[in-house]
């Protein structure tokens, strides 16, 4: 029995957020999706939009900062007898203080789920996907991973070892037939995040001023396609 062509997604919150619509997205192009994150809840309101959109999915709650929670996710994919197509860290912590505001515990906090977390996650996925000798590893980065800005230096610090895990992974497991990407999100999602929590900069800003989460599922999936010609070494 052939295995089943799988993404595995974590990091997913609401349904209106950037790891439901990669998930909704992936589950449309024929992939059974594992969603992860630390809201059963949330999960399976994601889950029930990918059910009604005849999408395939199984629900996985996991901390991506825990070694456990993430290797029980993959032990999920090879029960289910998945083959990991796709694998997107998705989690985004951001803090906002002044750097001598910053305690050491926020600062651990936001290297902890920015980077140490994606370098878990990386683990498990590159494990799973090297006997294939194919597969995409995508990594949600932002603008902050290029240049640091105050009041964000503690999360722009994380989100800088995450650009260089993600650089060396490409260069280290290219040769190898997988597919690395550090995806630079710049700008804000219009998501529920924002609505939520800055509504006056999201109405300012206007439909056109805002990242549309649905054609950035369209982006990763394009890059997931992209010819191995078109790759850099």
């Amino acid at each position: 029995m052939p295995w089943q062509r799988a993404a595995v997604i974590i990091g997913v919150g609401p349904v209106q957020g950037l790891g439901a619509t990669l998930a909704n997205y992936c589950a449309q192009q024929g992939l059974h999706v594992f969603i992860a994150g630390r809201s059963a809840d949330k999960l399976k309101q994601v889950a029930s939009v990918i059910q009604s959109h005849n999408g395939s999915v199984t629900e996985v709650v996991a901390d991506a900062t825990n070694v456990h929670d993430v290797k029980q996710l993959f032990a999920r994919v090879a029960e289910q007898q998945c083959q990991v197509e796709i694998a997107i860290y998705n989690v985004d912590s951001n803090g906002f203080a002044p750097f001598l505001a910053t305690t050491l515990d926020r600062f651990t906090e936001l290297w902890q789920q920015n980077t140490l977390a994606a370098f878990i996650f990386a683990q498990a996925a590159i494990t799973a996907m090297l006997p294939h000798q194919q597969g995409s590893l995508f990594f949600t980065g932002a603008t902050a991973s290029l240049r640091a800005k105050p009041p964000f230096t503690a999360f722009a610090s994380a989100k800088a070892g995450l650009r260089a895990l993600a650089q060396g992974l490409a260069r280290e497991f290219g040769p190898q037939g997988l597919h690395v990407v550090h995806v630079v999100l710049d700008g804000v999602l219009d998501g529920d995040r924002a609505r939520t929590q800055f509504p006056a900069f999201v109405q300012a800003k206007g439909e056109e001023g805002l990242m549309q989460l649905t054609a950035i599922a369209e982006t990763y999936w394009a890059i997931h396609q992209q010819h191995k010609k078109c790759l850099d070494a």
